[in-house]
């Protein structure tokens, strides 16, 4: 019997359904939403420990890089409170036939765009 199977798993082929996107994403953003537990505390400890360091965190969240890491915090928690609020419709068997899964899960996708260009745009702050 030969077997025609692969023998290495290509996951640039591979193409996820949006539902396996929204899930991907969010199994991702809990990670990094994760590993920013000590850096926030640190920000906080740092603003309210003096004036100074107030403002040497104030200059710090302004740098370029550091711009560019909040902002992917952002859209990890924009991401994984969405697609956790779509989960939980699911749990409560909300959703769960194929089409209406795919409907909520480009929902989930089309409102952390909008909500993460408001952000950049400086509208909701």
């Amino acid at each position: 019997m030969t077997d025609s199977r692969p023998v290495y798993l290509n996951l640039f082929k591979i193409r996820l359904p949006i539902t396996g996107v929204v899930s991907f994403a969010h199994r991702v953003s809990g990670f990094l939403l994760f590993l920013a537990i000590p850096f926030s505390i640190y920000i906080i400890d740092l603003t309210l420990a003096s004036e100074s360091g107030f403002e040497r965190a104030m200059q710090m969240i302004k740098h370029p890089l550091m711009q560019a890491i909040l902002l992917l915090l952002v859209w990890s928690f924009v991401h994984h409170l969405l697609a956790g609020i779509r989960y939980l419709a699911l749990d409560f068997d909300l959703g769960i036939e194929k089409n209406s899964s795919k409907i909520s899960a480009m929902i989930v996708l089309v409102s952390e765009i909008s909500i993460i260009a408001a952000y950049i745009w400086g509208i909701m702050l």
